[in-house]
């Protein structure tokens, strides 16, 4: 499998992920617009997507769905709520409720339930031909029921929102703040770092770090705690990279 993330920050989310059989998006918050010109940079008709994974109903993972579903009527897959939460303002006519498990194509999706102030949020876990890639973005949280599926997954695609003291002096208002550092807001560098060093394992090859704040979190604040934190829990891992919001990462392949 290969992938790449498109977008990432609180402007606009997709990731893109391809198999030998399949072509799938994470999301698409950004603009219909710029997502089919990042996908004409990977060599990908927009036309060849097989289908639009929804984690959640904010507008930076949702933003650009309507459009591109009328130029390419794309399928969703999202869940019934999700569904209801999205289905006034975008009325996809093409879509499939998933509950947990998936197959599509080549490629076996597994899905799991985060925290977020939402009605319903959900990662992911990408398998394919013994490959597989975690998307985990937006929540407070990883329930430790899911933690025996994340662990020594080839990529992890992984929140790392927030610095706790940039965000506690920064200009956002107090329960802003409280809403980020809550059980249903965002993962922290020291949060996101914690569990990565709990996850990552031989068969790790990649971790590409998203949803940083451009208010709240810099990249070298979020590569040094992680480093840190791999250094404290013994773990020799430098494969780590850096979702940005207008540029997206490398075609990467595990």
């Amino acid at each position: 499998m290969r992938t790449c993330v498109l977008s990432s920050g609180s402007g606009g989310n997709c990731t893109y992920i391809e198999s030998a059989k399949t072509r799938l998006l994470i999301d698409l918050g950004t603009s219909s617009l710029y997502t089919e010109k990042k996908l004409q940079e990977l060599n990908v008709d927009p036309n060849d997507i097989d289908g639009i994974f929804i984690t959640h109903s904010h507008v930076d993972h949702i933003k650009g769905i309507k459009v591109f579903l009328k130029k390419y009527h794309t399928k969703l897959y999202l869940s019934e709520i999700i569904l209801h939460e999205i289905f006034n303002e975008i009325k996809p006519e093409n879509y499939e409720i998933i509950d947990k498990e998936i197959s599509l194509n080549d490629v076996n999706i597994t899905m799991f339930k985060i925290s977020h102030d939402t009605e319903d949020a959900n990662g992911f876990v990408f398998e394919n031909n013994g490959k597989s890639i975690v998307y985990v973005t937006d929540t407070g949280y990883i329930n430790l029921r899911n933690h025996k599926l994340l662990t020594n997954r080839n990529l992890y695609i992984f929140e790392s929102n927030h610095d706790v003291e940039m965000l506690m002096n920064g200009h956002y208002p107090y329960h802003i703040k409280q809403r980020i550092l809550g059980d249903k807001g965002h993962l922290s560098n020291k949060d996101s770092a914690y569990y990565l060093s709990k996850f990552i394992g031989n068969d790790t090859k990649y971790v590409i770090l998203a949803h940083i704040s451009k208010d709240n979190n810099t990249k070298e604040l979020a590569l040094e705690t992680l480093r840190e934190s791999l250094k404290k829990n013994q773990k020799n891992f430098d494969n780590i990279l850096i979702a940005e919001q207008d540029k997206r990462t490398e075609l990467i392949e595990v």
